[in-house]
């Protein structure tokens, strides 16, 4: 009966879109399938990423069958427009579609995929739209347009649906709600045609791992940009910043790089890429003696090019219509742009040390972007550079710094699909703690990272709280650019800040490896607990509730999912639940399994919810039974190229149990060339019982900076 309703159901679904029809498939990658609906344009997303597949890490997955869903999805071309139609069954939640800040579920949402500075609402305007999203029913959509999406995720319903609603009525009928069933993502493609891509699991975590892997895995920092950095107040100069550097040193606080703000430039906003003689009168000096004291420089910086810098004449012809702040915008679609600016930040910044940027501005505000109606001499419309500077910006310098076989680690204020190999983390001037935390949760559902950064804060709490969960994160950082602000700030919990800014550096590790996995295996190191396994079984994840059931404030009685958006998934073993200002006590949601916690090695719990209270010097951490945690000594600077570390290798919990620890250099790309090994770390019971460790060799002419190695098993 299930398969004559299964057949019922897609013979309705063709009959409704009849001007293109159904999609035929081809697969293109283990478990990855593309379709193409009408005439696809050349410049897409993936196209501006330069993104190849990261094929051996494919071999690693299940063997999988074309998802059932992807009979049922059509499309139709009208009026030089694409719509697609994707079916969804009742049952199905999902994830995805950007990078969003107060929503983890998007099922029943309507967005407009749109890069730009966020809002405060969830609307697909955001720093990173990323047309990909996750059913929980293990499969994933990829649509590859570098154009404004308007996505209906299950929110119109169609008359002649075989799935349609039932009518009810709201006087009498406790159950009516003004948002009514859907079981379809509609999608509006403003071209003649797209390309789309289908990605089965079996399981989510599955989906997102081909994606990422499509998209050429994940990125892989540098060990150094895993430490701490600071980002130093807009106008310091050499002076100034070399003097910080030495406080960190003085106070024991671990500094791997510092970033400069707009100051260190002749002129900024527009920018000149030139460095200000006054306040840098020798920079080649200056970043060699901060490289000496084992700080790198990272240097801000938009792409809008003022009038007094050296490359405007020559970048002028290669210009948009419009200008930011009076500044021209460079047509990354042209290779002569590319090149122009490649020359300048090459010899004047990366041949003399420099190890990264901070590429702001390259979002939105619509007030100062460019806009729609702009024009740009490839031929790209101002919609299609919009949604793709921030892929550019990143591809640009990324290539540079490959050309010179360094890898770096930097900031953006913008991405899109294609751009997960790019070595970029995103921030936003946007500041609200819990959302901050909800964001780093969706993040693992688009490829990109996400920092919960430090800027300032009203009181020590805060300041506390908000650095606990940074140290929890891709990167580590506090941005003093306007506030000043240093790790010591709020002396009452200085020492605590240290403690974290140490076990940030005692941790990296761990961190080093699970980077390592999301670059090899496409498995997002930061990522939400809808992807554990466990987290889903028996709960009420997808349920709705009404939070608010009075007529006048909510005449329609919206009914929310609950979701879990303030805690996540940090590496293979780690649950981190960030705690947040004037909250003594918090909920914790435990996967099913037994669970520890990360301090103590203690029990916690086996699929339930808990209430802790931790105290203002802990942010709860708890993991897995059998969990392996490699860390450091607490140094002060990232280990460098060959250094020797020794390893305290932590366990928790009674499960036998074991872990892949990796190591390379830290520093170059000799690892795409096989210069890195898997060392294997196994936890096994002895015939008395006991718990013993084991570590293995590193292969005979492969990296091993490994030195001495302990056990500590934290749970007795």
């Amino acid at each position: 009966m299930k398969i004559k309703r299964l057949i019922s159901i897609v013979a309705c679904w063709l009959a409704l879109y009849t001007a293109s029809g159904q999609i035929q498939w081809k697969q293109v990658e283990p478990g990855v399938w593309k379709g193409m609906v009408g005439k696809p344009e050349a410049y897409s997303l993936l196209g501006v990423s330069g993104a190849a597949p990261l094929k051996e890490g494919f071999k690693l997955l299940p063997e999988v069958g074309l998802p059932a869903m992807a009979s049922g999805v059509v499309s139709r071309i009208e009026a030089g427009k694409a719509m697609l139609r994707l079916p969804l069954r009742k049952e199905e939640q999902l994830y995805g579609f950007g990078l969003n800040f107060q929503t983890v579920h998007q099922r029943g949402k309507i967005l407009n995929l749109h890069v730009d500075h966020y809002g405060g609402k969830d609307t697909g305007r955001t720093h990173a739209p990323v047309p990909f999203y996750v059913s929980s029913a293990g499969y994933g959509v990829f649509i590859n347009s570098a154009r404004y999406l308007t996505v209906y995720a299950g929110s119109a319903a169609r008359k002649d649906s075989p799935e349609k609603p039932v009518a009810k009525d709201r006087n009498t009928d406790k159950s009516w709600s003004s948002q009514q069933y859907s079981d379809a993502v509609e999608i509006l493609i403003p071209a003649e045609g797209v390309e789309i891509y289908l990605f089965a699991g079996p399981t989510p975590l599955d989906v997102i791992r081909r994606y990422n892997l499509l998209c050429g895995g994940g990125t892989l920092p540098p060990r150094w940009g895993l430490g701490f950095t600071q980002r130093t107040q807009k106008l310091y100069d050499a002076v100034q910043v070399e003097k910080e550097a030495e406080e960190f040193e003085e106070k024991g606080y671990p500094l791997d790089f510092i970033g400069l703000e707009p100051g260190w430039q002749s002129k900024a906003y527009p920018c000149s890429f030139e460095w200000d003689k006054g306040r840098f009168p020798d920079a080649e000096a200056f970043v060699g003696r901060m490289r000496k004291k084992g700080v790198r420089i990272n240097l801000w910086t938009n792409p809008y090019v003022s009038p007094a810098s050296g490359i405007y004449k020559d970048m002028y012809p290669y210009s948009g219509s419009h200008t930011v702040w009076c500044g021209i915008v460079p047509d990354w679609g042209m290779e002569q742009a590319r090149r122009i600016w490649t020359d300048k930040l090459e010899k004047e910044h990366i041949t003399i040390g420099v190890s990264g940027y901070k590429i702001d501005e390259v979002d939105g505000y619509d007030r100062y972007i460019w806009p729609d109606v702009a024009t740009f001499p490839s031929g790209l419309s101002a919609e299609q550079l919009r949604q793709t500077y921030g892929l550019w910006v990143q591809r640009i310098t990324a290539d540079i710094y490959k050309k010179h076989n360094q890898r770096t680690f930097g900031l953006v204020r913008a991405s899109n699909g294609g751009g997960n190999s790019f070595p970029y983390v995103l921030y936003n001037d946007y500041y609200s703690h819990r959302d901050f935390i909800t964001a780093l949760v969706n993040s693992g559902f688009c490829g990109v990272l996400w920092t919960p950064e430090v800027r300032s804060s009203k009181s020590a709490e805060d300041w506390l709280r908000r650095f606990q969960s940074v140290v929890f994160s891709p990167m580590a950082m506090i941005n003093a650019w306007a506030s000043g602000t240093k790790p010591w700030t709020f002396p009452e919990v200085a020492e605590q800040v240290r403690e974290y800014a140490l076990l940030r550096m005692q941790m990296i590790p761990y961190w080093y490896s699970e980077f390592a996995k999301y670059h090899f295996e496409g498995t997002p190191p930061f990522r939400a607990m809808n992807l554990e396994p466990g987290f889903e079984s028996g709960r009420a994840t997808y349920k709705e509730e009404v939070k608010n059931k009075n007529l006048e404030d909510n005449p329609y009685l919206e009914a929310v999912g609950k979701e879990v958006k303030d805690q996540y998934m940090a590496g293979e073993y780690l649950l981190v639940a960030p705690m947040f200002e004037r909250e003594t006590q918090r909920t914790v949601v435990l996967p099913k399994g037994n669970w520890y916690d990360f301090y103590t090695g203690e029990y916690a719990g086996n699929g339930e919810v808990i209430t802790v209270k931790p105290g203002l010097d802990r942010i709860p951490v708890y993991v897995k039974d059998g969990a392996i945690i490699p860390m450091m000594e607490p140094k002060l600077h990232a280990p460098k190229a060959g250094e020797k570390i020794n390893l305290e290798i932590r366990h928790y919990g009674m499960a036998e149990s074991s872990y892949r620890l990796y190591d390379d250099d830290g520093e170059t790309f000799n690892y795409e060339n096989g210069a890195y090994s898997w060392r294997s770390v196994t936890v096994s019971r002895t015939p008395e019982g006991k718990l013993k460790g084991n570590i293995g060799r590193a292969k005979k002419g492969y990296p091993d900076n490994i030195g001495k190695v302990t056990w500590r098993f934290m749970t007795n």
